[in-house]
Formats: C-alpha cells, structure tokens, sequence
C-alpha cells in the first residue's frame, strides 16, 4: 500500500481535473447550477471547499487502493481496479446518492449529474492505481 501513495495523491488531483471539466460550463455545470439552487453569495472560501473536497478524494482513492489489493492482491491489474471501482461506485455511491435525493427531493437530472461524477472520479482512480500497481 505505501507504494501506492503516490499513485493516490495523483489520482486525487486528477479526479480534480476531471471534476473540474464536469461541472464546467462546457458540460453539465450550468444544468447542475440551476438543478441544485447553487448560490456562490452563500459559498464557503473556496480555499476551504477544495481543501477539504481534496482530502476526500485522497480518502476515495485510498479506499479504493485498500480494497483492490483486498480482492486482488498487491498486483492487482487495471480491469480489476476499473471493475471494482464502478461496483463500489455505482453500487455505493451512487445508489446512496438517489436514495438522499430522493427523500430531498431532488431532480433526476441532478442526480445523474452528481452520481456520474462520482462514478467518473472513481474510473479516474482505477485507471492511475491499476496502471501504478
């Protein structure tokens, strides 16, 4: 596993680049502004936003390093990362995501938002650890 924490940190960042591209205006950012009532008067510092949305992908990308190496071992290869990567993130995820957009009631469109960049930023983690590992 500690060979893997740089391949974990790269992951991490590049799920940024990837979250970036996402919910730009070019894809699906101005649908996800209007979905989800964003507000920036109301945002956190952004220094704060993506600190702390950073830690969670390095937790994300080490979950996902802990878990392929518990179902496939040490070497474990890039389709077995980008397998179990959209078995936990659709399965996991993205499931819990509907569930709370449900009861919020939230749009459909929003969720498909949402969850796809999870499951996305999941793939993005696969391929860096199942090409590192």
């Amino acid at each position: 596993m500690v060979d893997l924490i740089p391949a974990i940190a790269l992951a991490a960042a590049l799920s940024f680049l990837w979250g970036g591209l996402w919910y730009s205006h070019a894809l699906f950012g101005k649908v996800w502004i209007r979905e989800s009532g964003y507000d920036e008067l109301q945002q956190d510092h952004p220094g704060k936003v993506f600190g702390v949305a950073f830690l969670f992908s390095i937790i994300g990308a080490c979950a996902l390093a802990y878990l392929c190496i518990d179902l496939h071992g040490e070497n474990f290869s890039l389709y077995q990362a980008l397998r179990t990567a959209l078995m936990g993130s659709v399965g996991f995820v993205a499931v819990s995501f509907g569930v709370t957009y449900q009861f919020a009631q939230n749009s459909f469109k929003l969720w498909l938002i949402d969850a796809g960049y999870h499951i996305g930023s999941f793939a993005v983690f696969a391929v860096v650890l199942g090409l590192w590992s």
